[in-house]
């Protein structure tokens, strides 16, 4: 499957980098559960520069930024910028879904199941999750075997 590419400015390659090695306790508890195609099989970067701005997860295939509101962004002026700044990301096509702090840091679960509901309405299923089985049990994708019986013969008729 392509994916919509959106450019970003190279210069925010360097911040970026310092912003994931500097995550804050809602972004890090979150980001256990996001990494490694956790979430229903999607990939989600972290601190990802998109056009002239970094949003805190990206997920590629959904086009859907993850922010993680703290207490820097309760002034007013915080606000229309971040209001301002997901219109114009919104008119390239990214979708958004934000939390605050707080709820990353000590409602994760809730987190998650705002996230798992907006992907079940909104995405699709790249790869199921698979299930554990034990050795010799066949998944739901494998037809059972059948022990070959042969037919009987048609000759001496």
């Amino acid at each position: 499957m392509r994916y919509q590419i959106i450019p970003y400015n190279p210069k925010l390659k360097e911040l970026a980098r310092q912003l994931r090695n500097n995550m804050t306790l809602g972004e890090s508890s979150l980001w256990k559960y996001v990494k490694g195609k956790q979430m229903m099989g999607y990939d989600f970067d972290r601190q990802r520069p998109i056009d002239e701005f970094i949003v805190d997860f990206y997920c590629k295939q959904l086009m859907l930024a993850i922010e993680i509101d703290g207490s820097s962004h309760d002034s007013e002026e915080a606000q229309e910028r971040d209001r301002q700044r997901q219109a114009r990301l919104e008119s390239l096509g990214v979708r958004f879904l934000r939390f605050t702090e707080s709820d990353a840091k000590y409602q994760v679960e809730g987190v998650l199941e705002v996230i798992q509901g907006w992907v079940l309405q909104n995405g699709y299923t790249p790869n199921p999750p698979q299930t554990q089985r034990r050795k010799g049990t066949p998944s739901l994708s494998e037809k059972p075997r059948r022990k070959h019986t042969p037919s009987p013969s048609l000759e001496g008729s």
